[in-house]
């Protein structure tokens, strides 16, 4: 006789096989949440000196800037990250340079975001004293240890240079990056002058991370949260290259994140593979991190082995932003459509097309003003299917919630039917009885 605990075992039953069946595995390798890899890991350490209360940002002081920023950052933290913050010189207020050198502390510990308690904790900060980047770095690397291959990344927000020299913390860089442990320190300076910005950006190479000059609160939130999401996305660490000044000699790309550095008023040239059938995806941005004229632009342009112009992505700027960025897409047609179309001499019939990317830019900048070394670039390759394998992408790649839902409504179903059979059978019996 079925009892109703066997009836229940049985519908669970049917639930655990038809659920497993139907939708895909809850932690798949390489994704956020699996088991297999650990959680990245982000401390985000603020200048809280002194000079941080320069109202120079928007009609607003640097620091106003930087918790308005912070704010919008911390609502937008993936929630696999885990996020710390740590400041520099916001509680000496005094001479003593052997203890405003020390002036270092974590604000909010590394690990899953309360985001009221972070928001809670950025706000009751103030202007303070020294600025000890060096002990700074040496203690956010401290905060992120642990973690096996976990990756891990420092954004640095900083006004000013170091105050704590001999300690330089561009050699402090170099020691964090010699450690091994999978560590990026990505610098932004909040309207830096000529010594910040050099500081800052030796920090930066030194670990393989990227330098911004910020004057405008929203590009100082946009940045730190495309830093942020970058970490979720370890492919995605830029790797450095040199253009060159035409095609023939120009470094092969491949899909990936790339950094250069470019002459004001010039161009560089880099080479791209695309492959028959696919599109091939490219976006540049140009960071003015130093004054710069107003009225600029930025060009991209595509173009054959020959010189014919593909396809092209430009950009104007007028002073109010601190990055520039354009893009392009080209899709390389299969061979058999190439032979059709009549294509040029230099891409007929070949199963892979070379296309010379140049990006040009038109900055230029005051007298005073130092152009060496040239404007940080930041170049992404990407390949992409046809625009037919797109819309199939899209169709059969709408989430797991979507499947997820699909394998409750036919259990549903099929439970449903199957709790009216038993029902059914059992008032047959009971009536036979």
């Amino acid at each position: 006789m079925i009892t109703r605990r066997r009836l229940v075992a049985a519908v669970c039953g049917v639930l655990v096989t038809l659920t497993g069946g139907l939708t895909p595995s809850a932690a798949l390798a390489g994704e956020p949440g699996s088991s297999s890899g650990e959680a990245p890991k982000v401390e985000l350490v603020l200048d809280v000196s002194g000079s941080m209360r320069a109202r120079d940002i928007d009609g607003q002081s640097r620091m106003a800037a930087a918790k308005q920023a912070f704010n919008e950052v911390l609502d937008a933290v993936p929630q696999e990250v885990r996020l710390g913050i740590r400041t520099l010189g916001a509680n000496y207020p005094g001479d003593d340079r052997q203890v405003g050198c020390k002036d270092t502390r974590q604000l909010y510990p590394v690990g899953p975001l309360d985001r009221t308690e972070a928001k809670t904790a950025v706000a009751t900060l103030t202007p303070t004293g020294w600025t000890p980047i060096g002990p700074a770095l040496l203690k956010s690397a401290d905060d992120l240890a642990g973690g096996g291959d976990a990756t891990r990344r420092i954004v640095l927000i900083s006004d000013g240079e170091d105050t704590c020299a001999p300690l330089d913390p561009c050699q402090v860089a170099r020691e964090i990056a010699a450690r091994g442990i999978h560590l990026t320190v990505d610098t932004l300076g909040l309207v830096p002058d000529s010594k910040t910005r050099s500081q800052l950006s030796c920090i930066a190479e030194a670990t393989g991370g990227t330098y911004t000059s910020v004057q405008h609160t929203a590009d100082l939130s946009h940045r730190v949260k495309q830093l942020v999401d970058r970490t979720t996305q370890p492919t995605l660490t830029p790797t450095a290259t040199t253009g060159a000044e035409d095609c023939a000699d120009a470094p092969v790309l491949k899909p990936g994140l790339y950094t250069d550095r470019e002459s004001f008023g010039k161009h560089r040239v880099y080479r791209v593979s695309v492959p028959a059938g696919r599109e091939l995806r490219a976006a540049v941005s140009v960071a003015a991190d130093r004054p710069v004229n107003d009225d600029y632009g930025l060009l991209m342009r595509a173009s054959t082995t020959s010189g014919r112009e593909i396809v092209r992505g430009e950009a104007a700027g007028d002073g109010r932003t601190d990055v520039l960025s354009t893009g392009l897409r080209y899709p390389k047609a299969e061979s058999d459509q190439e032979s059709a179309a009549g294509v040029d001499s230099d891409e007929e019939t070949t199963p892979t097309e070379t296309v010379c990317l140049s990006v040009s830019n038109s900055f230029s900048a005051p007298a005073s003003v130092k152009t060496s070394p040239g404007l940080p670039v930041e170049l992404s390759i990407d390949f992409a299917g046809t625009p037919d394998d797109a819309s199939d992408a899209a169709f059969w790649g709408l989430g797991h919630g979507w499947w997820l839902l699909l394998a409750l409504t036919v259990c549903g179903f099929l439970v449903g039917l199957l709790w009216g059979w038993i029902s059914r059978w059992r008032v047959t019996v009971w009536r036979t009885n």
